[in-house]
């Protein structure tokens, strides 16, 4: 057994008339709790560095980020090999409150989608409003891309980050290069 995280699907590339890329290997931790507890989020925010993002947000910091996911859950980014010592700094800043803290990098597959249309090519996929006065860079989604649950979020004007579960990384990797073909630009943006 390999002590070395395996790919999910190799960091596969596309340049259509965007570009999306499997990003390799990376470091998730989810973190359940009572995120209304002011408590809790300043454990969170003592522990990573960076506060709690607002509903439908995400913060980033060098290359740790922390995103909003639902009402009592959080997700850490971070580097692969440093996401089980932050966990544990989370878990111990968060001891006595309840709580739980799972490291996931490994079930989950990450994408970053860019080009001037990477808007578009979400847009196709997604029922989000993706217009630049509804999503910006920070914002945040949980919802379907095609078939599958997915998350994304704007890291700036021009590129997108998607995760989804590792197991329908290659569907994941399907649709979006399909939707970044040449000649399949819409201009709606």
């Amino acid at each position: 057994m390999s002590d070395i995280p395996a790919s999910a699907l190799n960091a596969a590339r596309y340049a259509g008339y965007v570009t999306v890329a499997e990003m390799g290997p990376q470091g998730m931790i989810t973190i359940r709790g009572n995120l209304r507890s002011t408590r809790f989020r300043k454990a969170v925010a003592d522990a990573t560095g960076l506060t709690c993002p607002k509903q439908r947000r995400i913060e980033r910091k060098g290359d740790i980020a922390l995103a909003w996911m639902s009402p009592d859950e959080l997700m850490v980014m971070c580097p692969h090999a440093d996401a089980p010592a932050l966990a544990g700094a989370v878990m111990a800043a968060l001891e006595g409150m309840h709580s739980l803290v799972q490291v996931m990098s490994d079930a989950r597959a990450m994408f970053s989608i860019s080009g001037a249309d990477a808007r578009e090519v979400l847009a196709k996929l997604a029922p989000v409003d993706l217009s630049p006065d509804a999503f910006g860079p920070g914002d945040l989604r949980r919802t379907r891309l095609a078939q599958i649950a997915a998350a994304f979020w704007m890291e700036d004007t021009e590129e997108f980050r998607l995760i989804c579960f590792r197991s329908v990384a290659g569907y994941a990797y399907g649709v979006l290069t399909n939707a970044a073909r040449p000649g399949g630009e819409v201009g709606y943006f």
